[in-house]
């Protein structure tokens, strides 16, 4: 840290640097999944040297959306316990090893395997971008840089989508793989988070990591960030006073009882539920992982496949990139039903056009008509369908249950990409990409609608003045120094995180 702590390098640097960090470890979902693209369809080549059917390959797309859970409830214990770094270093570890599996495995349970351990880093990652960028950053950027979730995401299914049209599997995991081991040595040099540091009560530790990322322009913001780490720590430390471990037990299980009956701790934790199935049924799955079974659908088999797909995933990068001047101007709320509404027009595009070219309505057929669709489909998607999804899950959650509130809603987020992603080739089979877009269309429209009654806007908001929205009203002084630590609860920890305190 040090080393990097030079004078000519900014804090927007150092917050980049440790961004990137993150960032990498994010990709990892768009390489995992986007890398069944060419893995399935080389593996059902006749030549194959591990032969696969629509079941098992169905299985072996889907598998990470399953272990994703397994990851996601791992990773809070980690953060909790042993600091943001570490688990950031941990959940790169899987990874590795599942890359390294894929490259050595020569049966479809070694396959199985392999991608069971990059879903495990994928819901340890999916649980910690948005928590460390939001701790990492300042308020000012934090926006943009929760928007490189979705660009590195994006860039990890370009890059493995144009290996997997000219490279073997195998080599494709072999760069996929070193991809990992470079995110690792950024992990190592990059700082905890600050925090954590406070809540371990490692305040000179602290403000030396939050000046250095930060300078010295938000030193209010370090100084309530530690005066409400104080307040919770002494509260636990006073409760914690000649209890026994059976008080302590019961205290937390009668202490998480109340919180989940709170106002700011359940609806959050709602609203993300149905934020994460917009971004899930949105139809990202197939242009990411079906995108070839997609473009023979929908273009026709004649096409230029891979080169369709790559200028959609470029398209994809655009479109986030474009989505960063977009989320810097425009309110939350506006830029989600925006786009969303955009992704229901597509969507009942394509099964308009599918419909009629199936049951040969047109007079002739119109390629361009089914590549412009699936591009707004895609144009929808990049700009906010999904990465909204990141922003809100880093700006809606409660301060001090942050850990708690979004691990539970990831794992709907999880269920989801399961079910969907499981559900694709089967769906396609028996209803068509027509009645597919419609099933979507359902889902997504009823999702907005929750999201349009309850979601707040959150743009340019502190932590602190969304949770008293959810509340109804500020904390007051009383339950700010009542609130207790979910850290003895060794699942969870408090994340009281940039708080101001009520005068």
């Amino acid at each position: 840290m040090d080393v990097l702590g030079e004078k000519w390098i900014t804090p927007f640097v150092k917050q980049s640097f440790v961004t990137c960090g993150v960032s990498i470890n994010m990709a990892a979902a768009g390489l995992v999944m986007g890398f069944t693209t060419g893995l399935l369809e080389q593996l059902g080549a006749p030549d194959s040297p591990i032969p696969v059917d629509d079941a098992s390959g169905s299985w072996i797309a889907a598998i990470p959306g399953f272990s994703l859970v397994v990851g996601n409830f791992i990773v809070p214990s980690v953060m909790a316990r042993y600091g943001r770094k570490t688990a950031n270093l941990i959940s790169i570890v899987p990874l590795i090893i599942g890359w390294i599996g894929i490259v050595l495995a020569n049966s479809i349970t070694a396959l199985f395997i392999a991608r069971f351990l990059q879903g495990l880093c994928m819901g340890m990652a999916t649980s910690l971008g948005s928590t460390l960028i939001g701790e990492y950053a300042s308020p000012r950027n934090r926006g943009v840089f929760l928007m490189t979730i979705s660009i590195s995401i994006a860039f990890g299914v370009l890059c493995v989508h144009a290996m997997g049209s000219y490279l073997d599997w195998k080599t494709s995991a072999i760069v996929c793989g070193s991809v990992a081991l470079i995110d690792l040595v950024i992990v190592i040099f990059s700082p905890e988070s600050p925090s954590w540091l406070a809540d371990q009560g490692k305040y000179d530790e602290c403000k030396k990591v939050f000046r250095w990322l930060r300078g010295t322009k938000e030193e209010q913001e370090l100084k309530n960030l530690i005066e409400a780490s104080i307040i919770v720590r002494e509260s636990k430390a006073e409760a914690n006073v000649r209890r026994t471990l059976l008080k302590k037990i019961k205290s937390n299980v009668v202490y998480f009882k109340t919180t989940i009956t709170k106002k700011e701790f359940f609806k959050p934790i709602f609203i993300m539920i149905h934020i994460y199935m917009i971004g899930q049924w949105s139809g990202v799955n197939i242009l990411v992982t079906y995108s070839i079974v997609i473009f023979n659908r929908v273009v026709g088999p004649d096409c230029n496949i891979p080169l369709m797909i790559m200028a959609l995933d470029g398209h994809r990068i655009i479109a986030n990139i474009f989505a960063i001047y977009i989320i810097k101007k425009a309110k939350r709320r506006t830029m989600l039903f925006t786009t969303v509404g955009i992704n229901v027009l597509a969507l009942l595009g394509l099964a308009a056009y599918t419909y009629a070219k199936e049951n040969r309505l047109l007079n002739t057929d119109y390629p361009i008509i089914g590549i412009l669709l699936i591009h707004l489909l895609m144009f929808a998607v990049a700009t906010g369908t999904i990465s909204l999804c990141f922003i809100i899950a880093g700006e809606i959650f409660p301060l001090e249950y942050r850990s708690l509130a979004g691990g539970l809603s990831v794992l709907f987020y999880s269920a989801n990409l399961f079910l969907n992603v499981k559900t694709i080739p089967y769906l396609l089979n028996n209803i068509g990409v027509h009645g597919t877009c419609c099933l979507y269309c359902v889902v997504i429209l009823y999702c907005l609608l929750i999201a349009w009654w309850f979601l707040p806007e959150t743009k340019d908001r502190t932590l602190q003045d969304i949770e008293d929205e959810f509340r109804g009203r500020p904390m007051t002084m009383e339950e700010l120094k009542s609130a207790q630590s979910l850290a003895s609860w060794k699942a969870y920890n408090t994340d009281r995180r940039c708080s101001t305190p009520v005068v």
